[in-house]
């Protein structure tokens, strides 16, 4: 799969993620075989701001590759501003989100909110290609409501722009995460335009994962809640594309080495007191279904040093 001029090893892709896909969690993905790396959104107005916290956002690793850096917001050029300012960072590919459900983020006109303003999409993706070498890519969902699916006209006015490639949710704004996603609306995307397209939504296997390149066309894959607590699932993909046959799930002993070892890289870049309290929800998506994992997830919220994550584990 190539995006722009910019080849991936294989077409799975992680999913960008507030609060998840920060720099420790993605080169976990990466070792187990991610196609793509995509980063945390970031506001463009925070970056013109100077924002102190959006600094941390922006850290990469020089093993991550290929990664993708993704920008939000409303205003065309502050996006493309911004998307030339930091143009020499070490991303590969410039995404722009235009399928965050989150209010705080919808009311201000952004995110999922911009599925409503056909013209403004086209002048920010068509303003941010132009200002920058890198390719420019979109997300996007299936529409804002039940009421307003046009996820296909705005898939081409993206192409018309010089959006590079697209990756589609099929949930509507309203659906948040719930229900079922549509991949049907995925396969017409594909049909409708030229550039790469990315499906998401209830990619949880390799098996899902195949059957919804069979059913859709599409491209690539991108995997979002399936890789929370999971860095597995790209090797268990690419397993499953060769053999046809469900990959074996990591051993206790590896999955207790991993949570350690996650805990060790996110003191290493947010230090120990933030480190380990980002480890928290971690720990619960890694522990999600085990047994005592419910017992473990009241014990994690109360543990405040890696000795205490190490000593914790240590049942496991």
């Amino acid at each position: 799969m190539k995006i722009g001029n910019i080849e991936l090893a294989n077409p799975y892709i992680l999913a960008p993620m507030a609060g998840v896909t920060d720099l420790p969690f993605r080169l976990l993905c990466m070792e187990q075989g991610a196609g793509l790396l995509c980063m945390e959104m970031i506001s463009a107005k925070a970056l013109q701001y100077k924002n102190r916290n959006t600094k941390a956002l922006l850290a990469i690793h020089p093993k991550e590759y290929p990664v993708s850096l993704q920008l939000f917001g409303s205003d065309p050029y502050i996006i493309s501003e911004m998307a030339k300012e930091i143009e020499e960072l070490p991303f590969q590919i410039l995404d722009i989100n235009m399928g965050c459900p989150v209010p705080k983020v919808v009311k201000n006109g952004e995110g999922s909110a911009l599925m409503k303003e056909p013209k403004l999409v086209y002048e920010i993706v068509n303003q941010t290609a132009k200002a920058i070498r890198k390719p420019v890519t979109v997300k996007i969902r299936k529409g804002f409501d039940d009421g307003h699916v046009n996820v296909v006209e705005i898939a081409k006015i993206i192409e018309e722009a010089g959006g590079a490639a697209v990756a589609v949710h099929g949930r509507t704004r309203e659906q948040y995460y719930s229900g079922r996603a549509d991949w049907e609306i995925i396969r017409q995307v594909k049909e409708a335009v030229s550039i790469p397209v990315i499906g998401n939504g209830d990619v949880v296997s390799g098996g899902t994962a195949q059957a919804m390149m069979r059913q859709t066309g599409c491209d690539g894959v991108m995997i979002g809640r399936g890789a929370q607590g999971n860095p597995w699932i790209f090797r268990e993909l690419a397993e499953y594309e060769r053999t046809g046959k469900a990959a074996a799930r990591p051993s206790k002993e590896e999955l207790r080495a991993a949570m350690l070892r996650h805990a060790r890289l996110q003191i290493e870049f947010k230090g120990d007191y933030l480190g380990i309290r980002e480890m928290r929800k971690h720990v619960s998506w890694y522990t999600k279904g085990m047994e005592g994992s419910a017992k473990l997830r009241d014990a994690i919220n109360r543990v405040e040093s890696y000795e205490g994550l190490e000593e914790l584990l240590g049942g496991i």
